[in-house]
């Protein structure tokens, strides 16, 4: 159903004096169709009256108008600012209630028959100079004034953007700079602790500087020891024990042959038990395992020859122990004497001046080293096989409190150090062999001889020919095919 047409709503002029919009001849628009009551607006409602909105106060009060040509309802009129200055707020007290057109825009507008006043201009203020040339511009120019501003803002942002990225580069740099300076120090402390550089010259220089270092050392320890001798008593100490007393009744004299082989065996397998136990010591992920051919715990290849050249090497040192008690040579290595300490300490003072004592070897030793050789064999030995089974694969495992009074941590810290001592012993023996009558010497513990010639001296350096090859064949391509005729060799 279509509504009857509506008279037309007139609002504003659109010019300074004109009568209201639109004209009072124009035809009347048909009324718009009815809306749904889902699609009414809330805001418009049926009335004369002004109806309060729900979530505001009084002093905010909505005025809703109905959609009729009444012009002149006598309802109250909301008053606003005044359109000129100090004039009466606008509409006059006496205007009509205005009525919204039909977009909803014109709130003020007056009747047909009553005249409007043209608006009030209020005096214009002074613009800035760059708001009168904007004005006065073109659209064409204006908007090109607006791109260029634009634009200077983006370059302006750019320049921001690069700042930050030169002082981000910088801070780059500096941090770059900081972190090479730290690589150079810890490289160089690296280095300090590793010792000499790469290459043949770095290990050159750095045997050269320790060279010079041992020399000086030992010239300030000769320097002093010689000032000991003059100091008041030392020299009536010196004449008193001068460095061996006699030898029981019965003690036997020269080197038998078993004893020369004996003496061979035990550098032979030491050199080996060393080599491997650095070996054991350093690796970590082994090439090789050998796990017993009964079963039992699997071990690297390293730890299996360390193991096998330590039985070996505890062999020869019970038949060693065995023949020095059944034929008397024990004499020559076990004190017998308490008089052994006072001249141990005159035979080591005699030493360090280079003022060496008188060596009679084939007949005794000297009461220093009567001592070194008795805890070589008597103390170091034992201590380096107890403290060596503790951490093999034959130590019972589940023996709580067996390891709870030894456990594996002391053993080890005792083995290790008793390996340096055995080495120390050898460089320092084989340095008085060789500075106190080489040939002489070498015949004593290689050709059971007391002369002086070349066949003990042979036969050493065949013997440490076959040393030298034995520690370089120690790796797993020689090894694999003797581990594997007493258990099995695999990779994992």
């Amino acid at each position: 159903m279509t509504a009857p047409p509506q008279s037309i709503r007139r609002g504003l002029p659109r010019r300074p004096g004109g009568p209201p919009w639109p004209d009072a001849a124009a035809p009347p628009s048909p009324a718009p169709p009815e809306l749904s009551d889902a699609r009414k607006s809330p805001h418009l409602r049926p009335s004369d009256t002004l109806t309060p909105h729900p979530d505001v106060s009084d002093a905010h009060k909505t005025r809703v108008l109905p959609p009729s040509d009444n012009h002149g309802s006598g309802a109250a009129l909301r008053r606003g600012l005044p359109r000129t200055p100090g004039g009466q707020p606008w509409p006059p007290a006496t205007a009509p209630l205005p009525e919204l057109s039909d977009g909803g825009k014109a709130l003020d507008s007056r009747p047909s028959d009553t005249p409007m006043p043209p608006p009030a201009i209020a005096p214009a203020r002074p613009e800035p100079s760059d708001a009168r040339e904007a004005r006065a511009l073109p659209a064409s120019d204006n908007r090109g004034r607006e791109s260029g501003v634009a634009a200077a803002d983006d370059r302006g942002r750019e320049s921001e953007v690069a700042a930050a990225d030169d002082r981000g580069r910088e801070s780059g740099v500096e941090a770059a700079d900081d972190r090479a300076r730290e690589s150079v120090v810890v490289a160089a402390a690296e280095g300090a602790s590793r010792g000499p550089g790469r290459g043949l010259g770095g290990w050159v220089r750095f045997a050269w500087w320790r060279a010079i270092g041992v020399v000086v050392g030992a010239g300030v320890i000769v320097l002093a020891a010689r000032g000991v001798t003059t100091l008041p008593g030392v020299p009536a100490f010196l004449e008193r024990y001068p460095g061996a007393y006699a030898l029981p009744d019965g003690a036997p004299v020269g080197f038998p042959v078993w004893l020369n082989w004996a003496h061979y065996l035990n550098f032979f397998f030491l050199t080996l038990i060393v080599r491997t136990g650095l070996q054991v010591r350093r690796e970590q992920k082994p090439s090789a395992y050998w796990t017993p051919a009964k079963g039992g715990t699997k071990v690297s290849i390293h730890h299996w020859l360390h193991t096998a050249v330590d039985v070996l090497w505890l062999v020869n040192g019970l038949a060693f122990v065995v023949l020095l008690f059944a034929t008397g040579q024990w004499m020559r290595i076990v004190p017998t004497s308490w008089a052994v300490f006072p001249n141990a300490a005159s035979a080591g003072l005699q030493y360090l001046t280079l003022d060496w004592p008188t060596e009679h070897g084939w007949v005794a030793y000297n009461s220093l080293q009567q001592l070194m050789y008795f805890v070589v064999v008597f103390v170091a030995a034992p201590l380096a096989a107890i403290t060596g089974v503790r951490m093999s694969r034959w130590w019972p495992q589940d023996a709580r409190r067996l390891n709870r009074i030894y456990p594996a941590p002391l053993a080890r810290a005792i083995h290790f150090p008793t390996m340096l001592f055995f080495v120390l012993f050898v460089i320092v023996h084989v340095f008085l062999v060789f500075t106190t009558g080489a040939l002489r010497n070498l015949n004593h513990m290689f050709a059971a001889s007391d002369a002086v010639g070349w066949a003990g001296f042979a036969w050493f350096a065949v013997g440490f020919g076959l040393a030298v090859a034995a520690v370089a064949a120690a790796r797993p391509l020689v090894v694999t095919p003797i581990a594997s005729l007493f258990g099995k060799v695999s990779s994992r």
